[in-house]
């Protein structure tokens, strides 16, 4: 099959550092071609793919300190997309509600997966007006605030069996994994590990929007001796930060669409105390890969019942609901239901099509 997937601009794919939609499209993508499947990639120019890359801009958008208009980017990048349409059996968008125009123009089949919060009134009319568009929600409970839209299936985000692996032992410490914002947080964590007594390590990233926050109300808190802000991490310091955690904290106060995190965490066999909210019942079974708590008193209750957790059995949950290759099967039999009859011919997009930036894609390698 002829697949295109078009990634957001914002980060590579795979990301850097932080990036979760970018890190899923790399892992849905890398999966996709293990199986047979001719892919297109169409992500930022430094993003690493065995897939066929086709450039949209020059690099991550977010580290691109020449970038002022993110939004310019992604544009020309639908136009070019669907200038290819014709190459490809079907195109799986991941840019949002971006391409909804043309996708509705176009012959060949299109998918779009939702990777984020879909309760803001501004959406409500242009989900009327695009009411035929094919959708995919990564939760149940993301479709809840739009129910009426052309959902076609849930696909539970899924990362690669081997990257994390599973740490027995586990540690001393509790882990933040993410970003610094009001809903994700963070000041509740700190609260929950100081009032429990154990070390706090946060590993997480500051949006432009959220520097302010960061330094008005959590910069304070840092000074404490049990808590430990460690910035940034990419894919390659997970195992050692997760693995070695006793918990991980995710204390959020938002309809989370997912929370990539928590499988990252459960893939290491490391429990979740996690809020209820948003897709977070769907993700995480009580008291077997970790504890609901609906405020900070219940998750110092819940951090003195981790011995109850067997870290063996969120390893096993993960692999049983959240592999890539899982992830990849849903979407080869959307991808089946769109074209109506699975397609073997393979054509090949021009070399010639492909150089819009002038630019030498990175040579494919593993992800």
């Amino acid at each position: 099959m002829r697949i295109a997937q078009v990634a957001p601009l914002y980060e590579s794919v795979p990301p850097r550092l932080y990036g979760g939609t970018e890190r899923v499209v790399s892992w849905l993508t890398e999966k996709l071609v293990s199986l047979g499947h001719d892919v297109t990639l169409f992500a930022s120019g430094d993003s690493v793919t065995n897939a066929r890359l086709v450039p949209a801009c020059r690099q991550a958008l977010r580290l691109d300190p020449q970038c002022i208009d993110p939004l310019a980017h992604h544009v020309l990048m639908a136009e070019r997309v669907f200038s290819l349409a014709e190459q490809f059996d079907v195109i799986h968008f991941h840019i949002d509600y971006l391409h909804f125009s043309l996708s509705r123009r176009a012959q060949v089949p299109c998918i779009t997966t939702l990777h984020g919060r879909q309760d803001l009134p501004d959406l409500v009319p242009l989900y009327r007006e695009f009411a035929e568009v094919p959708l995919v929600s990564i939760s149940d409970a993301q479709r809840q605030p739009i129910p009426w839209v052309n959902w076609v299936r849930t696909v539970h985000h899924g990362l690669p069996a081997n990257s994390l692996s599973l740490n027995e032992g586990g540690g001393d410490y509790l882990a933040f994994l993410g970003r610094i914002s009001p809903e994700k947080g963070v000041d509740r964590a700190i609260e929950i590990a100081i009032r429990s007594g154990i070390k706090l390590k946060i590993a997480a990233k500051i949006d432009r929007a959220d520097r302010d926050y960061f330094r008005k109300r959590i910069e304070p808190l840092l000074d404490h001796p049990l808590v430990e802000y460690i910035g940034e991490i990419g894919a390659s310091g997970k195992q050692e930060f997760l693995g070695n955690a006793a918990a991980l904290l995710f204390p959020i106060d938002w309809p989370e669409p997912f929370g990539l995190v928590t499988i990252e965490a459960m893939a290491c066999g490391t429990p979740v105390i996690a809020h209820p909210f948003g897709s977070v019942p769907e993700i995480i079974p009580d008291g077997v890969a970790g504890f609901l708590v609906r405020d900070v008193d219940e998750a110092v209750e819940a951090l003195k019942r981790l011995g109850e957790i067997d870290r063996r059995e969120c390893r096993r949950h993960f692999e049983l609901n959240f592999t890539a290759e899982r992830m990849a099967r849903d979407y080869v039999k959307i991808y089946n239901q769109m074209i109506g009859r699975p397609k073997s011919a393979s054509i090949t997009v021009e070399e010639g099509a492909l150089n819009w930036m002038e630019l030498e894609s990175p040579t494919p390698s593993t992800t």
